[in-house]
């Protein structure tokens, strides 16, 4: 079987990624267009890879005859004419976060999906593919905590561009710990509450940072969540479960620990995401490249997170948003799953 010819549309720092990632890690597929806002960016990167283009408008890329899937890292607001593009193509797509920015365009998505009868369309919730991640969600289902109470979950960033507001630390950055409760407890959020701790001084004028969300689920059980992203430090993930058998820790991420005179120790902690999660980065991607060569076989062309996972994950999110201007705890408003 040939190469999986690979559009990448946003080259930007996780575009870029995906490109190096695809050219040098992934069997099985290669870049074969890439598409920017900025076009000198795409015509560069392409220069730079045997057989690849640049294509100046995105939905052209997604239409090119020599086009077999799409990989979009574009900003949210332009990925509901996108997602529309490659289900009118039928073009097997991994979307990085947000599937769109509203719930009303989310949904339209998955409906439009829906309607082709063949899942095409793969969210970009990469922590899934965490070998952390996947061990913490093996436990839980294998039953070796019982029944999962509650989850306390820490997500903190060095810093974020000035652009970054109070609503896009909901948006773009709790949004995670949002899939992380669905995919290891299996059911939906159906409460949310921000809480509004005192700024940090360092942050960006206006900037509420920290925020601690209150997340509830279907059967109850309680989720928190710090999010705080410019502590100025470093970059840090944990969650730890506790069941009615015990409790599960993951995202320690000190490696080597040194202890030495006089009664100091100490590690290294993850300078970024992209260092924190890179295995699954590369395993989200193979994954996804191993699906769609296959799709045509099993039904299927996508292996992870689905288009209803992300118009779920924006559901909780605009509830959230509404909970940091409120104060008040959000209920989700979610549409019957079909």
């Amino acid at each position: 079987m040939s190469d999986l010819r690979i559009a990448v549309l946003g080259v930007g720092v996780m575009g870029a990624d995906h490109v190096a990632r695809i050219t040098a890690r992934i069997s099985g597929a290669r870049v074969a267009v890439v598409n920017d806002y900025f076009t000198e960016k795409a015509e560069q990167i392409a220069a730079e890879i045997p057989g690849c283009r640049a294509v100046a408008d995105p939905l052209d890329a997604i239409a090119d005859s020599e086009v077999d899937a799409v990989l979009l890292a574009t900003p949210g607001p332009t990925h509901e004419k996108q997602l529309l593009a490659c289900l009118e193509h039928r073009r097997p797509v991994l979307c990085e976060k947000p599937l769109t920015t509203d719930i009303s365009t989310s949904l339209e998505i998955v409906r439009r999906e829906a309607e082709l009868g063949v899942p095409l369309i793969q969210v970009g919730f990469m922590r899934r593919f965490d070998h952390e991640y996947a061990r913490l969600k093996a436990l839980l289902d294998g039953g070796e905590l019982g029944v999962p109470l509650v989850m306390h979950c820490v997500h903190r960033n060095p810093a974020v561009p000035p652009s970054f507001d109070s609503s896009m630390i909901v948006r773009d950055s709790l949004v995670h710990e949002v899939d992380v409760t669905r995919f290891l407890f299996g059911e939906e959020i159906t409460q949310v509450q921000i809480i509004k701790p005192a700024a940090n001084p360092k942050a960006p004028e206006g900037l509420q940072d920290p925020q601690i969300a209150v997340f509830t689920t279907d059967s109850g059980k309680h989720v928190d969540v710090e999010v705080f992203v410019t502590t100025g430090v470093a970059y840090e993930v944990r969650t730890e479960v506790v069941g009615e058998l015990g409790s599960a820790l993951i995202g320690l991420d000190v490696g080597l620990v040194r202890k030495s005179a006089p009664g100091t120790w100490g590690g290294q902690i993850t300078p970024g995401f992209r260092e924190r999660f890179g295995q699954a980065y590369d395993t989200e991607v193979q994954r996804w490249v191993d699906a769609v060569r296959t799709g045509a076989q099993t039904g299927s062309y996508i292996d992870g997170p689905s288009a209803w996972d992300g118009y779920a994950s924006t559901a909780v999110c605009e509830a959230g948003v509404k909970s940091l201007q409120s104060g008040r705890a959000e209920r989700v408003e979610l549409a019957e799953r079909a």
